[in-house]
């Protein structure tokens, strides 16, 4: 499944590259998730917040075949969010119980940590390489950006500011989603880190910046005021999902003859659910009977 959309990111550099930024508007993408996943408005919340961290960082992959994977697992009643995305701006995501309720937290806000709980971020590249490269850290506030902001300085050694947010029309769909990466190169200068940090100081929400009718442009040149904000290029980005029905051909091969023929002997035709995008796929006993 894909979805039409207006959400792109921006990638840039600063400071004569002692920067680089990454800024994104995934409404379409957070909508879409919602949608196949009928996501409770805290959920959607969680999950768009990932989607959209997922999209930035998978456009900073090399590979056209590289693969990211973002897994935030909790003891809190979601459980567990997974999100996949490769460099060509594509991103899907499920969460593990996708209608948690729950109050607002003090703040009057989706309670995304009450949602997510304790527990562990893992974040996953696939490059090709006979091993992928797995960091894992410790989930520090589970509202997601600040977690990713530990991740990058704990796992990658890269100094990043991360900011990421959704909101929700009264309805239940998603209003607004985006977010954006700020990374200092190691030879950054003081003077240079200095107004970064003067400029985040400054920074209302990603929410509230949108809202405001501003770009992932006008994001950066507001983060980035004073110096020298250069956009590098633009990418658009989907909640996308490559599956088919070859592919859940080949998932059921894969499980052997005897749970094959297990099914056929159950005499119903079987549905097989897509996690990510939740699109059924429907096997009649006949076509059962081919795969044999």
């Amino acid at each position: 499944m894909e979805q039409k959309t207006g959400d792109y990111i921006v990638r840039a550099t600063a400071a004569g590259a002692q920067i680089r930024a990454f800024a994104c508007t995934t409404r379409d993408v957070v909508e879409a998730a919602r949608e196949a996943h009928n996501t409770s408005p805290v959920v959607t919340a969680a999950l768009g917040r990932l989607l959209s961290a997922g999209a930035m960082m998978g456009s900073m992959l090399k590979g056209d075949r590289d693969l990211l994977t973002l897994q935030v697992k909790g003891d809190g009643p979601v459980q567990d969010i997974t999100v996949t995305a490769d460099a060509a701006g594509n991103v899907k995501g499920y969460a593990g119980v996708p209608d948690v309720i729950l109050p607002a937290n003090q703040l009057g806000k989706l309670d995304v940590a009450g949602a997510v709980g304790q527990g562990m971020l893992r974040v996953i590249k696939d490059m090709g390489l006979k091993e992928p490269y797995i960091g894992q850290t410790m989930l520090q506030t589970s509202e997601i950006a600040e977690d990713l902001t530990y991740y990058f300085a704990t796992s990658e050694q890269t100094p990043s500011a991360v900011g990421l947010g959704v909101l929700m029309e009264r309805n239940n769909t998603v209003r607004q989603a985006g977010g954006f990466i700020i990374q200092l190169m190691p030879f950054a200068e003081e003077d240079v880190i200095d107004r970064l940090e003067k400029n985040l100081a400054g920074v209302t929400s990603v929410t509230a910046m949108l809202d405001g009718g501003n770009t992932p442009e006008q994001m950066l040149g507001q983060i980035l005021d004073g110096l020298d904000c250069e956009i590098t290029d633009t990418m658009p980005t989907t909640f996308s999902c490559n599956c088919n029905r070859r592919k859940i051909e080949k998932v059921l091969i894969s499980l052997g003859k005897k749970e094959i023929q297990d099914m056929i002997d159950d005499g119903q035709e079987i549905e097989v659910n897509c996690h990510f995008c939740n699109e059924t796929y429907k096997f009649s006993v006949e076509e059962l009977r081919q795969l044999l």
